[in-house]
């Protein structure tokens, strides 16, 4: 199968990617969102249509030559690539996925038990588009076995799993990464609101989501609560507001000074991982030194969202829609498949 074969096919699974993001009540596509959504309760189908709808936009064709141009895809013998998929966000593994497929690659796919019925669903749409894909497509629910290389993402303790048992092949193994975003004070009610998305969007269980805000001494904290009630429908979700009592009740008991607009916790410390209904917040003095902190900690950090100011920082309200270039953890994952 020839690149080109590739692109169309990719842009032809963008088109119905859109239309599974607006399928409507009954139909085939609305309920394999269904059975997504009974399977994982994190998985509301607003949330699983925004990830269709995103993915459809990043598969344009324009969007893809743009990804492609920075690389020479030499046509060659496929190489067998195992993808250990998380199960955090829906279509969390996606990325990697057509990552492997557009380089030529064969895919061997570990589910998630939270995320096992989109990606089967969208790789038999692939098939049915062009044919070639069925050899370059499995799935396994077993031991993973028979494969040149791996790209496995999960917790700090499964990463140390992953390299004992995987540490032979050619891999790209990811850990924890929170996101971060930098306020100065001076943000319009869009811009906050925008960064309300980057905070609630997905409930906060994603990578690219911010769990916490740096702030300017004497930060005025009225703009922020006003705009985060654009999201204030989150606690008609009882597994998100159980997570915020529970974590309410941990911090009261415990005395420790929170902020609390009651659906969402600020609470000031230095880690990077907040629970569910929680953003950290910590105090900034330049953003110089800020810089240099988030350099030193850059194992720590998917994405750092700001208007200006710090070098490669994406704009509020941009952090759950990510380019195909913008890859995780900053590893170049096509580069790494090329080059098999």
């Amino acid at each position: 199968m020839q690149l080109q074969q590739r692109i169309n096919t990719f842009v032809q699974l963008g088109r119905f990617l859109n239309q599974l993001s607006l399928s409507k009540e009954g139909s085939e596509m609305a309920q394999q969102l269904q059975l997504a959504k009974v399977n994982n309760g994190w998985f509301t189908e607003d949330n699983l249509r925004f990830a269709c709808k995103g993915w459809s936009t990043a598969l344009s064709e324009e969007n893809i030559r743009q990804w492609l141009s920075a690389y020479t895809v030499k046509t060659k013998d496929p190489k067998t690539v195992a993808i250990v998929m998380a199960g955090n966000i829906p279509l969390v593994g996606f990325h990697d996925f057509i990552s492997v497929l557009i380089s030529g690659n064969k895919v061997l796919a570990k589910l998630s038990s939270n995320d096992k019925y989109l990606l089967p669903y969208l790789a038999k749409q692939l098939v049915s588009i062009e044919p070639g894909f069925e050899d370059h497509i499995s799935f396994t629910e077993g031991k993973l076995e028979n494969f040149d290389a791996v790209i496995a993402t999960g917790s700090n303790n499964t990463a140390r799993y992953f390299e004992y048992y995987f540490g032979k092949y050619p891999n790209i193994i990811r850990k924890n990464r929170n996101s971060v975003a930098v306020l100065n004070g001076a943000e319009t009610s869009e811009q906050l609101e925008s960064l309300a998305d980057d905070i609630f969007r997905y409930f906060g269980l994603g990578c690219r989501n911010v769990s916490k805000i740096y702030i300017p001494k004497d930060y005025d904290f009225d703009s922020f609560f006003n705009a985060m009630f654009s999201w204030k429908h989150v606690i008609n979700d009882h597994k998100y507001i159980n997570n915020y009592d529970y974590n309410k009740a941990v911090y009261l008991m415990s005395l420790f000074n929170i902020l609390d607009n009651e659906f969402l916790l600020l609470k000031e410390d230095k880690g990077f991982s907040s629970p569910i209904s929680v953003v950290f917040y910590e105090y900034y003095d330049s953003l110089k030194n800020l810089a240099n902190h988030f350099s030193e900690n850059k194992d720590n950090i998917q994405c750092v969202i700001a208007e200006q100011g710090l070098n490669k920082a994406i704009p509020f309200g941009k952090a759950q829609t990510p380019n195909l270039w913008d890859y995780a953890d900053g590893i170049d994952t096509l580069e790494f498949l090329l080059e098999l």
